[in-house]
């Protein structure tokens, strides 16, 4: 399974393209929509499942020259007025950074390559010609090979101790059987 596999699948979903059109209607800079909404997607292909529920619908962006937290929330609301039945979460990537003790993102993949593991660091947009274009920092290799690890930032000292707890609460591997989870 390569990029164009993982683009043809969201593009055949009804429901996430939805999805995509209504971010792209935002008209946010930098965005895309990541993390479980791609890796759920591509897993549970993998493991012939359809549907598998999502705690949220993570929507990123980045604007630096507008990193008050309460404009993330007007876009909650906005995408909850125009679909009230997605868990919408999202977060500029030009604030992020702070949460990581680190110099500002330059864009969204930036911010992605940051998240705590490589299968999670992807995402994908809508184009201004309604084409699909992946996100993806470290590749889809991990993603379509079922591997869970943590991202360079995540994999030492206390971060590392981060991702393996993040690893432990979301209990994957109870819903998608297959995954390799690399710990320390």
């Amino acid at each position: 399974m390569q990029e164009q596999d993982i683009i043809q699948l969201i593009r055949d979903d009804a429901r996430m393209m939805v999805i995509l059109r209504i971010v792209a209607s935002l008209g946010l800079p930098d965005w895309c929509v990541c993390a479980g909404f791609v890796r759920s997607k591509v897993w549970d292909f993998l493991h012939g499942l359809t549907g598998t529920h999502l705690p949220d619908v993570d929507v990123v962006y980045l604007d630096p020259d507008c990193t008050d937290e309460s404009i993330e929330k007007q876009y909650e609301r906005s995408l909850r007025q125009l679909d009230s039945s997605v868990p919408w979460s999202v977060k500029n990537q030009a604030r992020m950074h702070t949460i990581n003790d680190h110099a500002p993102y330059t864009s969204t993949a930036d911010g992605l390559a940051n998240f705590p593991e490589v299968c999670t660091a992807i995402g994908v947009y809508m184009d201004s010609n309604g084409d699909l274009v992946l996100v993806a920092p470290y590749g889809v290799d991990d993603l379509v090979n079922l591997i869970v690890r943590p991202t360079p930032f995540f994999e030492s000292g206390a971060r590392r101790a981060i991702y393996e707890e993040r690893v432990s609460k979301k209990k994957w591997e109870t819903v998608w059987h297959r995954l390799h989870i690399v710990h320390s």
